[in-house]
């Protein structure tokens, strides 16, 4: 391996400094070291290159993520001027048509999702922990890689990433020239662009999550000539600060003019490839007949779509995954997983985009459990179109949008609907479902690909146990239940962790759930609390997931939205026991300890 150190003498006189570099796996051992000698001028910078060799080296993967740290030490004589520690991970990445994406010579298909920068009820502040547990979040719903967009990320979610084993594409711009907005980064593109790149390329370079440079989505001056060249140039930057990776992009309006705009890159990123902006379905086998050596993977895709968008990345080596708007649903482009476009000023108050797989709080939403089944074997889950619409419906909507689910909800709390006709819809990756209501059989259906990994029943509505059982042949694989709640009677608080730090940034994500006398979470419960907190710790945020709710993020106090709201702990600087009450009219109060060390 090479390592790569640029040393700066900010200093009136000329140096002469020793740069020791020592590569320590993670067990702490030191496997490789060397040192050089370096001049560096006055005001001056010079780059040092250091050949080293780590033995059988481990490889960093999704599964294995291991990793090394390079310790940098610069001295003048005996004196230590500097220390750096940098994390990294050996790993091979290869992409072409024919093999599509390799991770150390291995074949992996991108399980991918675009997210944004912020963080739900956290707004757009950045937390290490918040970080971390949007990428465990997004691990443990089957995500093995995540779209950023579109800007580089916070450096402790790619730190997350190296950790946790998820791949990215970094990216970094909406726009250059042509204008989205009217205040947007075309002002500054030409000043900017070059000092911005090399900002993002020289932080990130050394993650061994990152798999891809994208130069930008959706650009105004794709198809032209104009953009064409920009795309060269900033191409051939990002190649000269990092010649390992791959150069990418996303790319709506997909037609023959962007030929010359996907050329410049080396690997193609389709925004809404299956029918999407201009209803061309099978865009990718039209494309790779005509240019059978391009790499695509599908940079944005509709929830909607999901079947389709993953069968084309199944069928295809040349399609090397998929990536849904959105992974995690957002603050911003409200309702567009309802309402859709064109959007207007009387979609009021709509506040959040209603698109995403998780929900601003983390919470799985019905779509990502149907992700479940189209990625992992052996699951079964079980929703309830309601009655009514769960929110108005906009007559106007076009035929193109389709950022939304179908209007499901894990629910079989429905008084006063008792012997009428309930859909039920049961996605699967089983062979079968048998569907069975307060343990009577309502039948079995397939649930293959064939049935697009879904089965549906017309219900008579009886409160009581709606349960779905999953085989393969005879044999049971999987079950998921939902039960009638009957009315609140208590709270439940439920930490994501019991300690945290005592760093005045570490956080504590704790579910406050509404349940009936026997435990069952009421999904109609709309309850207003308040909370009150006690010890070295503060509440820095509250959510509900509610698209429409205008509550403050910031007071002590939520209104539960299907039985559940939550509250966000920072940590103070102090150790000690944090303790957060729940109280509302009518009801227990309830409250949790956690532990700040």
């Amino acid at each position: 391996m090479r390592a790569v150190t640029t040393l700066a003498n900010k200093s009136a006189q000329a140096a002469e400094v020793t740069l020791i570099t020592r590569i320590r796996n993670a067990k702490g051992q030191e496997v490789a070291k060397t040192e050089s000698k370096q001049a560096v001028a006055a005001g001056a910078s010079a780059d040092v290159s250091q050949a080293l060799t780590i033995k059988s080296p481990e490889r960093w993967s999704v599964d294995q993520p291991r990793l090394y740290t390079a310790i940098t030490e610069v001295y003048e004589q005996q004196r230590l001027l500097d220390r750096v520690e940098t994390s990294f991970g050996v790993r091979t990445i290869s992409m072409d048509a024919q093999n599509g994406f390799r991770l150390n010579g291995q074949p992996l298909k991108l399980k991918g999702g675009c997210i944004h920068h912020d963080h739900g009820p956290l707004g757009a502040k950045s937390f290490d922990r918040a970080e971390e547990r949007k990428v465990e979040l997004l691990k443990a719903s089957g995500y093995n890689a995540i779209r950023c967009s579109h800007n580089p990320p916070a450096p402790a979610l790619l730190a997350a990433c190296d950790r946790l084993g998820m791949l990215v594409i970094d990216e970094a711009f909406d726009m250059w020239r042509e204008a989205k907005n009217p205040f947007d980064y075309h002002l500054y593109f030409d000043r900017w662009w070059q000092h911005d790149v090399a900002s993002m390329v020289r932080r990130d370079r050394n993650h061994p999550s990152i798999i891809m440079w994208s130069l930008g989505n959706e650009i105004p001056e794709r198809g032209s000539p104009a953009g064409v060249q920009t795309a060269r140039q900033l191409a051939d930057y990002v190649r000269k600060l990092d010649p390992t990776r791959p150069i990418t992009s996303g790319v709506n309006g997909l037609n023959p003019d962007k030929d010359p705009y996907f050329a410049v890159l080396d690997v193609s990123g389709y925004n809404y490839a299956a029918g999407g902006d201009h209803h061309q379905p099978a865009i990718y086998a039209q494309d790779h007949a005509r240019l059978p050596q391009r790499v695509m993977y599908g940079a944005e895709s509709y929830p909607l779509e999901a079947f389709g968008s993953w069968m084309d990345v199944v069928n295809h080596p040349y399609v090397v995954g998929d990536f849904v708007w959105t992974a995690f649903d957002y603050i911003g482009e409200a309702s567009i997983g309802w309402l859709g476009y064109w959007q207007n000023q009387g979609f009021f108050p709509w506040n959040l985009a209603y698109c995403g797989d998780l929900d601003i709080c983390g919470w799985k939403r019905p779509q990502s459990y149907y992700r479940d089944a189209l990625w992992k074997p052996n699951q079964v889950s079980v929703f309830v179109q309601p009655p009514t619409p769960s929110f108005p419906l906009n007559p106007g909507k076009e035929e193109w949008s389709k950022w939304e689910w179908h209007d499901v909800l894990a629910d079989w709390t429905w008084p006063g609907q008792e012997n009428k006709s309930l859909n039920v819809e049961v996605y699967s990756s089983c062979e079968r479902v048998e569907l069975l209501l307060n343990g009577r059989s309502l039948g079995s259906k397939p649930t293959t690909r064939a049935t697009r990994f879904q089965a549906n029943w017309a219900v008579l509505y009886q409160a009581g146990v709606l349960q779905a059982v999953g085989y393969n042949g005879r044999k049971e694989v999987g079950t998921a239940e939902l039960r009638s709640a009957e009315a609140p009677a208590r709270f439940r608080l439920t930490p994501d962790r019991g300690t945290i730090r005592a760093n005045g940034q570490d956080l504590s994500y704790v579910t406050v759930e509404v349940l009936d006398q026997k435990g069952i979470r009421n999904p109609k419960a709309e309850v207003p609390l308040q909370f009150a907190l006690t010890g070295p710790g503060t509440i820095v945020g509250v959510g509900n997931a509610n698209p429409i709710s205008l509550e403050s993020y910031q007071r002590p106090e939520r209104t539960t939205w299907q039985g559940r709201c939550m509250v966000i702990i920072k940590g103070g600087q102090e150790a000690g026991k944090v303790t957060l009450r729940a109280t509302a009219a009518g009801l227990p109060g309830a409250d949790v300890e956690i532990t700040v060390q």
